[in-house]
């Protein structure tokens, strides 16, 4: 059985029977021969079935928000504005994935030449738990769309939201097979993708499991996509507005508490704005309110499973041997982890180089903005980076020398259906959303045709 358990109260959220090897190879045949009628059905009733999928979500959302906070801790305010996300995503593509995947003419020598976009079949998708509906949808939706069809493995500890998401998909009209939600173990993942019928995999996660199974995939000579982890820099230059960066900030660092690969996980503050934003920026997390993630006023929950606050916190201790400071926060219980800011953070720290993967921030010093710049690309990672500045002639001067998949200006990463998401580096390779992210399981196909003289 695999189950899931409630990070807050310990108590049990759900239980599933696995599924065996037997059962798994049904699911792909099924999935298979749903393929050959789904890439046939128009675009106009692929959008009429995704935006009742939109209609779904939001007639149901309080019952899939709940699912989400008891079996990750996410608080219920979070959980409610995810389910919104996944709804304005089926919107989006409802509205555009037509245009987006029209042939393209381009004029040769031919009697007729064009670009067409074709579905490769049965994709993959191997998705986290920090937004366990969300990092589906901004997958299922645009794959769906463009005619292909989907199965997850989706983490063993939101089990009943994966559960939900096949379920919504099923509410909508979806044919059966199109979208379908394994109930298995990581272990089975290689089995899965050197099925022949499987022509592709997305992966959202960690860096070791993505580098394991890009290697299959690869070995294979299948597509991949992988969204992985992400250290993104927040750069406060000396003429950033010091209270509305402050803000933005902490709804970087601390949203969905802390767990977010897109999270601002290093401060990089200049030191003659230091003393004010340090200030104040400790202040504005001392007031950041704790406590039972179904509260409605609960800001920080507690971290999803209780192996990940002690890993955290372990690395937070690690950098106070190393000579940081703890200006607030620092303390564990069980599954919560104080939010947690470090002064005297250097780039040698482990709250520096590692993906700080909940309510730990670390602020670093520089004066000049080759530091600034010099310490945000100091990283294995390369998602995405902020820089606060009143200067915009700056900012727009400074954004090509950072080496990140986004960069923000005044303004915390984040995703949006309209533009294209993912990071280099060993942030991975491959984009999500917009017209790039539907872009990426089709098959590009050149046409070119001649008449007999």
């Amino acid at each position: 059985m695999i189950k899931s358990v409630n990070p807050y109260t310990q108590q049990e959220v759900f239980e599933i029977e696995e599924l065996s090897s037997g059962q798994v190879e049904k699911v792909i045949e099924k999935a298979d021969t749903a393929f050959l009628s789904w890439r046939e059905v128009s675009f106009k009733e692929r959008s009429r079935l995704m935006l009742d999928a939109a209609k779904e979500l939001r007639k149901n959302k309080q019952e899939y928000a709940e699912t989400i906070t008891k079996e990750m801790g996410k608080p219920i305010t979070l959980s409610l504005d995810e389910i919104e996300k996944c709804a304005w995503l089926c919107e989006y593509y409802a509205e555009n994935a037509e245009k987006q995947l029209a042939d393209r003419k381009v004029v040769t020598e031919a009697f007729d030449s064009y670009v067409t976009h074709e579905p490769l079949g049965v994709v993959l998708a191997v998705m986290p738990w920090n937004y366990p509906l969300w990092q589906v949808f901004r997958f299922a939706v645009p794959l769906l769309m463009a005619g292909n069809v989907g199965i997850l493995k989706h983490a063993s500890n939101v089990i009943e939201c994966a559960e939900n998401i096949q379920k919504i998909f099923w509410r909508a009209g979806f044919p059966e097979g199109c979208f379908t939600n394994l109930a298995i173990r990581s272990g089975e993942v290689e089995k899965i993708l050197r099925n022949k019928k499987v022509k592709a995999v997305a992966l959202t996660g960690s860096n070791g499991a993505g580098s394991a199974v890009a290697a299959i995939a690869g070995s294979e000579i299948k597509r991949s996509v992988m969204e992985l982890g992400g250290s993104n820099a927040l750069v406060v230059l000396e003429d950033a507005d010091i209270d509305k960066t402050v803000k933005t900030c902490v709804l970087s660092r601390f949203q969905n508490t802390g767990q977010s690969c897109i999270a601002g996980k290093r401060l990089l503050v200049h030191s003659a704005v230091a003393e004010e934003f340090t200030q104040k920026f400790v202040a504005a997390v001392k007031a950041l309110k704790s406590g039972d993630p179904m509260d409605k006023d609960t800001y920080i929950g507690t971290m999803a499973r209780e192996d990940l606050a002690q890993e955290l916190e372990a690395s937070v201790q690690n950098s106070v041997k190393q000579g940081a400071k703890i200006l607030t926060g620092g303390k564990r219980n069980a599954a919560y982890l104080e939010p947690t800011v470090l002064g005297n953070v250097t780039p040698e720290m482990s709250v520096f180089t590692d993906e700080t993967f909940g309510p730990v921030i670390g602020i670093t010093l520089f004066d000049t903005e080759e530091q600034a710049v010099a310490l945000a690309n100091d990283s294995i990672y390369g998602l995405g980076a902020s820089i606060f500045t009143e200067d915009l002639q700056r900012a727009r001067r400074l954004i090509p020398k950072f080496d990140d998949g986004s960069v923000f200006i005044n303004e915390r990463v984040k995703s949006d259906p309209r533009l294209p998401f993912g990071g280099v580096k060993s942030s991975g390779y491959g984009r999500e959303l917009s017209y790039e992210g539907i872009q990426e399981f089709v098959n590009v196909k050149t046409v070119y045709i001649n008449k007999y003289e």
